[in-house]
């Protein structure tokens, strides 16, 4: 009995913090039990068997692990360039660094042998024992090329089935997100993707808002970073970003670093979509190879003169909500760690701190910067 004691004693682990975000409520004076990897419970910190070992961040908050659904490269290595485990590993680490102990490495519109290449990447990295990455978001080549924006015009077409077939099962159980335009891909397509239990995210479209909202009645269920590369909202024709508004079913990621929207139309957004807008960081790294060649300027990254992508993390993305924005930061949180967990329909296991949960949480300073994610 003792032997099997401190044996569930050393599996069991207690972390607390001046306060607890638990995805629901902030909870003062609290501790979250792990045992195995998973929560076991929610408590307050008075309650807890003194024998179980005990962590103590202090005066901080323990969080949901965020989880980024769209980002490219980093460390220089950007994944369409440089496919490979350990360009996912360096993509794992920079999300971790921000406090994301779950992310969606992208690769933009390329020819089929490189995303294949990205595929393999992957499963190279879970092979070698990797963790954190969901798996893959192809964005593109089935978009709409008025609204590429950096993408390469070259490479994008409508597919035939044959062509969709051929994409999905190479990445069969590694593509997870395909963002296309729904205006210029068939029915047949759009369902033979959603066959394969893959999320479809409307973007980089020239839709009217009737052709998006017959696509989200058909099942798709989120749009690609909200007001870039779509049909805008204008009092005639509402468009991409009106048919988000209003559709009661649809989702949306966002980018909010302050270039690719401007703070008060996020503040616009999240009164209409409430708990329909999520974040994701759509940040690339900087490089000189490879068909894209991504620059830093200033705390942004440009291709060919184009805004790219950006340099966020998501703790950096809670900051910007909550100080720029003007979101409280329990939403802020949930907007980084529930919501996506909901458009990947993973909800019921990650994005909230509570029993039977993953025990994946970031740990934040009162600045909101990253002490340490638990993963």
């Amino acid at each position: 009995m003792q032997i099997n004691l401190l044996l569930n004693m050393i599996n069991t682990v207690c972390y607390t913090a001046h306060k607890v975000f638990n995805g629901k409520e902030m909870l003062p004076h609290h501790a979250v039990l792990v045992e195995d990897d998973y929560i076991k419970d929610v408590l307050p910190l008075v309650s807890i068997d003194g024998d179980i070992p005990i962590i103590d961040f202090g005066d901080a908050y323990i969080v949901p692990a965020f989880i980024d659904l769209q980002l490219y490269g980093s460390h220089g290595r950007l994944l369409a360039v440089y496919p490979e485990a350990q360009s996912v590993e360096e993509i794992y680490k920079y999300s971790t660094n921000g406090g994301a102990a779950y992310c969606m490495p992208t690769v933009a519109t390329n020819p089929y042998p490189v995303i294949f290449k990205c595929v393999d990447a992957i499963r190279d990295y879970w092979a070698k024992g990797g963790k954190g990455v969901l798996g893959l978001h192809v964005e593109g080549p089935w978009m709409n090329p008025v609204k590429r924006g950096a993408h390469k015009l070259e490479w994008i077409f409508s597919p035939t089935v044959e062509q969709a077939k051929e994409l999905l099962d190479y990445g069969k159980d590694v593509i997870k997100i395909i963002t296309l335009a729904p205006e210029l891909v068939s029915d047949e397509v759009i369902e033979l993707i959603q066959s394969r239990d893959i999320v479809i995210s409307a973007g980089h479209s020239n839709a009217i808002y009737e052709e998006a909202n017959r696509a989200f009645d058909k099942g798709i269920v989120t749009a690609t970073h909200l007001f870039n590369a779509m049909s805008p909202l204008q009092h005639r024709a509402p468009g991409l970003v009106g048919a988000c508004f209003n559709h009661p079913g649809v989702c949306a990621s966002i980018i909010p670093d302050g270039h690719h929207v401007d703070y008060p139309a996020i503040q616009i957004a999240k009164k209409l979509m409430n708990e329909r807008l999520f974040v994701i960081t759509d940040s690339v790294t900087e490089t000189s190879e490879g068909y894209y060649q991504h620059v830093f300027e200033g705390d942004k990254y440009t291709s060919n003169g184009i805004l790219s992508g950006s340099a966020l993390t998501m703790a950096k993305a809670v900051y910007n909500l909550v100080h720029k924005v003007g979101i409280s930061l329990s939403e802020a949180l949930r907007m980084c760690s529930l919501y996506p967990a909901r458009v990947m329909g993973m909800s019921d296991r990650i994005g909230l701190i509570r029993d039977g949960y993953l025990a994946k949480m970031a740990v934040l300073d009162n600045d909101l910067n990253v002490v340490k994610v638990i993963d």
